[in-house]
């Protein structure tokens, strides 16, 4: 986002379409960083995680994903979908179709490999390497920029004025957090 701010910054033209720009490019850059936190290899590791418990379909994968993330990672069909065929190719799973769908379980040498590995879940090691703070940060974020581009659009210019005080204190209140010891 480093020039990513509107040309004459918030003082030239509407303020209110200015702030709304920024705060939109807000929300897209957390939304783009808190969808991205897992690696093509964690996609592998959730699948077969979740594969150890019960067999599901593809469309229940990536909502266990979603969930036990907390909304943070829902990976695509596009990366799902080709895991769970190399998965397949492998041998580490099979793929029974019911009612048009395919339903995908582990194999017997999947099952060893998943207990072989002592690997953890990839939603578990997030929440744990940062006290559980895996969308907490990101979330705060989207909110915020969306509530400040709701004042932006729909606010007088006292109102406008307000959030940028509110707005200018929390970005010194947060560079603050980081210079404590």
């Amino acid at each position: 986002m480093g020039n990513s701010f509107p040309a004459g910054g918030f003082g030239a033209g509407n303020h209110a379409e200015g702030m709304w720009q920024v705060m939109e490019q807000l929300r897209s850059t957390f939304e783009k960083r808190a969808g991205s936190r897992m690696g093509r290899g964690d996609v592998r590791a959730a699948v077969l995680a979740l594969l150890a418990e019960k067999p599901m379909h593809g469309y229940q994968i990536i909502r266990e994903i979603e969930e036990r993330s907390n909304g943070a990672w829902k990976p695509s069909a596009g990366s799902v979908y080709p895991t769970l065929q190399l998965l397949a190719d492998e041998g580490l799973i099979s793929a029974e179709e019911s009612n048009g769908r395919k339903t995908y379980a582990l194999t017997e040498v999947g099952r060893e490999a998943v207990a072989g590995s002592g690997a953890t879940a990839p939603w578990e090691t997030a929440s744990a390497g940062d006290n559980g703070g895996f969308t907490a940060l990101p979330k705060a974020g989207v909110e915020l920029a969306q509530a400040a581009a709701q004042v932006g659009r729909t606010g007088s210019p006292e109102q406008v004025q307000q959030a940028v005080t509110v707005l200018d204190e929390a970005r010194r209140r947060l560079y603050s957090i980081l210079a404590q010891d």
